[in-house]
């Protein structure tokens, strides 16, 4: 249940009374039908993808071959081979599929099966357009590519989890086996489902969420328009309209599809668990529509795909950290990356330069990942991703990324000892991602200036690259996520800030902790309306501030100080007013809003709550979004930022006797600098270091320090 705003204002001490002893719970715990244990990591896993349903079967002892070569130790199968299992609806066979694991298990590879639902054979949708996915326009998906079929779907689900089970039964406790993957980058090519059949579901669910009727429509406020409606079947899915949906509709159609999707993959989890004990994940991506938080719960590690060129290293920075964070205690895997150049029919990038893919590896491994896996092992000879690089090519020789791999194979043989015993160094400040935030972002883009991120992860990763760029060591953390840990939180755009949420953010204030909440957040209510009782919901007493409006400043010029300096602000801003007992530190100088805060502070236990309620914009911005961070990450006691030039990145890890190690590594073209504490050595070739070292690009090094 919900805390009432009086019950929350009492447990804050801003009402009438203190302490509660509420505790708001989170989401189940990743892996909910299994005891979660402690996790040592034994080796570093360096993977591939790989389709031996493609090709002559008398190739595979060549590519066991190569593999062991290359030090590949794990291969990932199955997600696409749902054909190859089941050619003719019954006729099932996974013979071709245990030799092959019997010969990886010979020749001491691991192997990861994927379940294969994201692409159903032609016999499960072939005169059947019911089945399949339906988009907003009302233009169904067909066969031919994949995820084109409706994952609400009696007839899908059952054909799923019937190869799921069959394939669980057979091959789940094949000594090969040392994981599974669930689908395949589930809902990365189609957003909400509009079928018939998701429609039959989105009904229950509105009635589960809401119980009565007359409760839904007071909370989306629908006689806007006419829009009351006197039973749940009348509710339309946000189909396309002259001009938009109710927000409200709009955001919890968006909630519905997703959270269907993350039930889809924790129910095939339920069905593995019947048959093999091995750990289960998903290859996951921000940029995928499913509720990521919620589809922890189906799996026991996180792993993500991500195929950055050389300028967009900073996506495997941020993943690393999100997933990182995602279940504690277990590392991540990166599942898929491309060797050199990705590509598919409408598209290539430029391959990577020299030892861009070695440099990917440590930043990965670095950052606290297991694994490291390519796709793919030999080029596609047939399909929609012919141009995509590979380890081999289609006619079976070493291709442009093979001499890349034996690299990381290398730095990997170096890394291995010592991140087996170093683990990732708990950090102090994180960043937090927030579905619901990113499903209202997407119904409201509340920003439209140029050069402002058009996406919700987007601007999560702009506030993540300025701590990174500071040199401070951070989590990225779900809404639902614990604080333990943490000296400083920012939750930039989340326009509804719950009370389960401020409740667990005043306990972590009251013990000593600063919560900056940025631009955007609290500007709208939960069903994606706007407060009625204060600018921004709960966080207005909570935070000591009257919000007299909220505004948009984009493209005004408005200008604020803050810090001794003065810079423009934009996009939507909370124009604010203090409450006693609240400092103001930044104010509007310029336009309709001045003279008015937009960056405050109030003491509450220990701790801080900071609101920035407008976004630093132009040629300074950067430089005060770091201010504002440095600030507060200074007061809350973080510990000193790590000082090295920009595209340096330092991964802090420690031993079980608290001894430190750094995995230092140049992303940039530029020799760079990094300054360090004295009695650095270098962890592998035992050289003692001075106060600073050079890395040259895509450099590396692994140091230890003297405790």
């Amino acid at each position: 249940m919900e805390l009432t705003r009086r019950q929350l204002l009492q447990a804050t001490g801003i009402g009438a009374g203190l302490g509660m002893g509420l505790r708001a719970g989170p989401l189940l715990a990743a892996g909910t039908d299994t005891v979660r244990k402690p996790y040592q990591m034994q080796r570093l896993v360096h993977g591939v993808a790989y389709y031996p349903e493609l090709w002559p079967e008398e190739d595979i002892d060549k590519d066991i071959a190569e593999m062991r070569k290359l030090g590949i130790n794990v291969v990932r199968m199955g997600e696409f081979a749902w054909s190859s299992f089941e050619p003719q609806q019954g006729k099932v066979s996974f013979d071709l599929f245990a030799r092959v694991m019997d010969k990886m298990q010979a020749a001491g590879i691991g192997v990861v099966l994927c379940t294969p639902s994201a692409t159903p054979p032609i016999w499960l949708t072939d005169g059947h357009p019911e089945r399949c996915h339906k988009d907003e326009n009302g233009v169904i998906m067909s066969h031919g590519a994949r995820q084109h079929a409706s994952y609400f779907h009696p007839i899908v689900k059952q054909a799923c989890f019937r190869i799921i089970k069959q394939m669980a039964e057979t091959l789940g406790k094949h000594p090969a086996l040392v994981g599974w993957q669930l689908d395949n980058e589930i809902k990365c090519h189609v957003a909400e489902d509009f079928s018939d059949a998701a429609i039959a579901a989105w009904h229950p669910w509105l009635k589960q969420r809401f119980g009565r009727i007359e409760k839904l429509n007071e909370a989306w406020g629908t006689h806007v328009w006419s829009q009351y409606y006197q039973r749940f079947e009348q509710v339309p899915a946000p189909f396309k309209t002259p001009f938009l949906h109710n927000a409200s509709l709009s955001t919890a159609y968006k909630m519905f599809c997703r959270e269907g999707a993350s039930e889809f993959l924790f129910e095939q989890r339920q069905i593995l668990r019947r048959y093999s004990s091995a750990p289960i994940t998903h290859n996951d991506n921000p940029a995928f529509n499913l509720h990521h938080e919620k589809q922890m719960e189906a799996l026991d590690f996180a792993s993500y795909d991500a195929y950055p060129n050389d300028k967009q290293w900073g996506s495997l920075v941020f993943r690393s950290d999100l997933y990182r964070a995602a279940i504690p205690g277990r590392p991540f895997w990166l599942m898929e990356t491309s060797v050199s150049h990705n590509g598919w029919l409408g598209n290539h990038q430029p391959p990577h330069p020299e030892g861009f893919l070695a440099a990917e590896s440590v930043l990965v491994y670095g950052l606290g990942g297991e694994a490291f896996c390519y796709w793919l092992w030999r080029q596609q000879r047939s399909g929609a991703e012919l141009p995509h690089s590979a380890v081999l090519s289609a006619w079976h020789e070493p291709s442009i990324g093979y001499s890349q791999v034996l690299k990381v194979n290398e730095t990997r043989q170096q890394l291995e000892p010592l991140l087996v015993e170093y683990a990732m160094a708990p950090a102090e400040i994180a960043v937090t991602f927030s579905d619901h935030a990113r499903a209202m972002l997407e119904t409201e883009n509340l920003d439209k200036r140029d050069g402002f991120p058009s996406r919700y992860r987007d601007v999560v990763a702009m506030w993540h690259s300025q701590v990174q760029q500071l040199g401070y060591h951070r989590d990225v953390r779900f809404e639902n996520a614990s604080l333990d840990g943490l000296k400083l939180l920012i939750t930039p755009a989340m326009p509804y800030v719950s009370p389960e949420f401020l409740h667990r953010v005043m306990e972590f204030v009251q013990q000593g902790g600063i919560w900056i909440a940025g631009p955007v957040t609290g500007t709208r209510g939960k069903e994606h309306t706007v407060p009625t009782d204060a600018g921004l919901g709960l966080l207005d007493d909570f935070a000591g501030v009257h919000t007299r409006f909220v505004v948009p400043l984009t493209n005004t010029g408005t200008e604020a100080e803050a810090f001794d300096q003065r810079f423009e602000i934009s996009g939507w801003c909370a124009a604010m007013t203090p409450k006693p007992g609240t400092k103001v530190m930044g104010m509007i100088r310029t336009g309709v809003a001045a003279g008015n805060a937009f960056l405050t502070e109030r003491m509450l236990g220990k701790g801080k709550v900071v609101v920035l309620g407008a976004q630093p914009h132009g040629e300074q911005a950067d430089g005060v979004m770091q201010q504002v961070i440095k600030h507060y990450a200074q007061e809350a006691g973080v510990a000193a930022p790590v000082q090295a030039s920009k595209g340096i990145v330092v991964s802090p890890r420690i031993n079980s006797q608290g001894k430190p190690l750094w995995v230092a590594i140049n992303m940039q073209p530029e020799t760079g600098e990094l300054s360090l504490p004295a009695g650095a050595r270098d962890a592998i070739s035992g050289e003692k270091l001075g106060l600073s070292v050079s890395l040259n690009q895509y450099k590396w090094r692994a140091i230890q320090f003297s405790l």
